[in-house]
């Protein structure tokens, strides 16, 4: 019974926290990710499609909502100035379906 417990209870944290609801901080300090907009989505590490509604927000698969409030985001991030500052460079993209990572190598920074 308490390894059940163990297993369901590890289930509900790997599910909520790859949850993308994001929040965009002020301060570079206040950010668990920093991530800078590039022109181009070939030179993106990661193509995010913003959703309308809280529910429609991706498993760490570029598809974000961006909260109102911090404490409701999964991860903080802060839209950098230039693009060596970034953690993660991202790039919006305008359909759901063009989501997605283009380098894997970087998709811990969400988790």
């Amino acid at each position: 019974m308490k390894n059940t417990f163990s297993v369901i209870a590890l289930l509900l944290f790997n599910l909520t926290t790859q949850a993308q609801k994001v929040f965009s901080t002020q301060y570079a300090n206040q950010a668990d990710v920093k991530v800078y907009v590039v022109d181009y989505p070939n030179q993106a590490d990661l193509k995010v499609y913003k959703v309308k509604y809280n529910n429609q927000a991706g498993k760490n698969d570029g598809l974000w909502f961006f909260t109102e409030y911090d404490n409701q985001a999964d991860k903080k991030i802060y839209f950098a100035e230039y693009a060596n500052q970034a953690d993660v460079k991202i790039y919006f993209v305008e359909y759901e379906n063009q989501a997605g990572w283009n380098d894997n190598s970087k998709k811990a920074f969400f988790y």
